[in-house]
């Protein structure tokens, strides 16, 4: 552990511009970048992601999986474009994006779980989404987003943040503290500064910001408290951040959505355990 400690010394001495981040996959960027732009045309979007045939090749696969259930498989990007929309893309695209940013840290257990933990909560936050008349895509997208913190930490430095994440017991936001000591920043701060880079979305600023504060009751229900929650049911289903997460129970947590939203919800969270499982196993097949 010596050798942690003078690593986190001279990581938590650095600023910002010095962390030495790799470059995100550069397709997933442009398409997260395109289609947030006004007057966007599908085809660029289609041509963008099939630029790069190995990364269209993992999105083709996504596409066709029970993330989507698309009642038909797409053989090409267009056709996914077409069918799915520019807004879904996007998610698409980050979820690979993730996957191939994680790298070989993913043969990590710890890097694993973190992983599976981001994709369940895109796809909670997503039902969740469509039963509250939020925007789906959107969620969806927040959800894959609201760790990526995390992701930068794992590939800073892969080898100490899998120690941490193995040996820490406790809530998740009890980890921002030690993260802080270990780099000089928390997965929060990070996925900020991450998403200010990248020049993406305030809103998704805002939900990584605020994703591990308590749910306020009287709060608005909006996209940022939908990912508060589905964070946590992610956890309580099964897929948490870190082995040790201290996790709320699912019908605690199903409790805070708006009653309109807990009627359209299901409730069994066995089966939406399942149902996340099963899409987690044909993602990771890429």
């Amino acid at each position: 552990m010596a050798q942690f400690t003078r690593t986190a010394e001279a990581m938590s001495s650095l600023p910002w511009a010095h962390l030495r981040l790799p470059p995100f996959p550069m397709v997933a960027m442009r398409v997260l970048q395109l289609v947030n732009k006004e007057n966007v045309q599908l085809h660029q979007i289609a041509e963008l992601i099939s630029s790069d045939p190995a990364f269209a090749s993992e999105v083709l696969t996504v596409a066709n999986s029970p993330v989507y259930a698309l009642r038909y498989p797409v053989n090409n990007i267009m056709q996914a474009v077409a069918v799915l929309g520019g807004d879904a893309l996007q998610g698409m695209c980050i979820t690979v994006g993730v996957r191939a940013y994680l790298g070989k840290s993913m043969s990590q257990p710890s890097m694993k779980t973190l992983w599976r933990h981001n994709l369940a909560c895109a796809l909670i936050a997503q039902y969740m989404a469509t039963a509250s008349g939020l925007d789906k895509d959107t969620a969806y997208t927040a959800g894959i987003l609201h760790d990526i913190g995390r992701a930068a930490l794992a590939v800073i430095q892969p080898k100490e943040y899998s120690v941490l994440l193995a040996q820490h017991r406790g809530t998740s936001e009890s980890m921002l503290e030690e993260e802080r000591a270990l780099f000089g920043w928390d997965h929060c701060e990070t996925g900020m500064e991450l998403i200010k880079d990248w020049k993406l979305p305030a809103e998704f600023s805002a939900v990584i910001a605020h994703h591990h504060t308590d749910r306020e009751p009287q709060a608005e229900w909006n996209l940022g408290e939908a990912i508060k929650v589905s964070c946590r049911m992610a956890d309580a289903t099964g897929f948490p951040a870190f082995s040790g997460c201290e996790c709320v129970p699912f019908e605690d947590l199903l409790a805070e959505a708006p009653r309109a939203t807990r009627e359209r919800m299901n409730s069994d969270d066995a089966a939406l355990a399942h149902e996340i499982s099963t899409a987690i196993h044909h993602v990771e097949r890429m």
